[in-house]
C-alpha cells in the first residue's frame, strides 16, 4: 500500500480549498502587493488586501474613516493574546467604530471588514508553508487561511502513517505556534489539526478535548464514515457560506472573573440553530 506524505495531505488540502474558490499563495512568494510576509503584526496581514476590503465592503464612509479601521486592527492594545484576540473578534463580527473630522467636527461610523450578506465578494485564500520570524524564532505553519487579507485560520498537517506524527502532535504544535508567534494568533479564529483522514476544529483557548469533528458538508446528513474528516470539515466548514457565519453567529467569549474562554459551536448547532430562523422567517412570509 502507498504511503502518502505529509506534503501530500497539504496539497489535498489546498486542491479541497481550490475547489471551492479559493486562491492559493505559496509562503516564499510576494504578497500581491509586492512585499514579503515579516514577523510582526503587521506583516502576517495582507495590508493592501485588507484596504482594498475595507473600501470594497464600506462605499459609504470616507476615506479617512477607513483608514481609522485599518490602523485600528493592526494595532494591538494589550500584551495578552487572548484579550487582543477578543478585541479583534469584536472588530470582526460587531464592525470597526471610527471617527473622522468633517469639517468643524467629529463624525462618526462603523467599518466592516468581511460582507457578511454576500460572503462570495470576500476574498478567500491560503497560504502554505510560511515562514514566520518572531523573538528569533522562525515558525512554518503548514497552511494558513485568509479571509479579505487577515489571517484567520491555521492548519497543522501530520501523517497518520506516522505513530510520532499523528494529530496529537498537530494539535500539540498548533499550541506551541501560539507561544512561538502569537502575532500571527492575534487574528485567529479557529485551529485545524488534521491527519488527511481525521479532522478536528476548536478555538484558541480550547484544551484538546474540546477540538471537534465537522460531520456534515450541508447539515442535511452525517457525512459517510468512509468519507476522510477532513474531506467533509473543508466541504462544510470551510464554505465561503459556512464559515463566515461560524465566524459571526456561533463563536462567542465566555468571560470568568479574569479569565476569557472563546467557545465555537459544533457543527449540529450551526446547521440546526439556521434551520430554525429560515422556518421562522417563512413562517412570517
Amino acid at each position: 500500500m502507498a504511503i502518502i506524505t505529509e506534503a501530500q495531505i497539504e496539497e489535498l488540502f489546498l486542491n479541497e480549498l481550490r475547489e471551492l474558490g479559493y486562491g492559493y499563495i505559496h509562503g516564499g512568494s510576494a504578497m500581491p502587493d509586492g512585499e514579503y510576509m515579516s514577523s510582526d503584526s503587521q506583516g502576517v496581514v495582507f495590508k493592501e488586501m485588507l484596504k482594498a476590503a475595507i473600501a470594497r465592503i464600506n462605499p459609504n464612509v470616507s476615506a479617512d474613516g477607513q483608514e481609522d479601521a485599518f490602523r485600528k486592527v493592526l494595532k494591538t492594545n494589550s500584551p495578552n493574546l487572548i484579550q487582543n484576540n477578543y478585541d479583534f473578534h469584536r472588530y470582526l463580527t460587531e464592525g470597526v467604530d471610527v471617527e473622522f473630522r468633517v469639517g468643524d467636527r467629529i463624525a462618526g461610523d462603523k467599518v466592516w471588514l468581511i460582507d457578511y450578506h454576500n460572503p462570495e465578494s470576500n476574498e478567500f485564500f491560503a497560504v502554505n508553508q510560511l515562514e514566520i520570524l518572531e523573538n528569533n524564532v522562525i515558525k512554518i505553519p503548514d497552511i494558513i487561511i485568509y479571509i479579505n487579507g487577515l489571517p484567520l485560520i491555521v492548519v497543522e498537517l501530520k501523517n497518520a502513517a506516522d505513530e510520532n506524527a499523528n494529530i496529537k502532535t498537530a494539535f500539540t504544535q498548533l499550541q506551541n505556534y501560539k507561544k512561538a508567534i502569537p502575532s500571527l494568533f492575534h487574528y485567529n479564529c479557529l485551529m485545524i489539526a488534521s491527519d488527511g483522514w481525521e479532522a478536528i476544529y476548536g478555538s484558541l483557548t480550547a484544551p484538546k478535548q474540546f477540538f471537534l469533528s465537522w460531520k456534515s458538508v450541508d447539515g442535511n446528513a452525517t457525512a459517510d464514515p468512509n468519507v476522510p474528516q477532513m474531506e467533509t470539515m473543508i466541504k462544510g466548514m470551510l464554505s465561503k457560506k459556512t464559515l463566515p457565519d461560524l465566524i459571526r453567529h456561533f463563536t462567542v467569549f465566555h468571560k470568568n472573573k479574569d479569565e476569557l474562554t472563546k467557545i465555537i459551536a459544533r457543527y449540529h448547532q450551526c446547521y440546526a440553530v439556521n434551520k430554525a430562523v429560515e422556518k421562522t422567517r417563512m413562517a412570517q412570509r
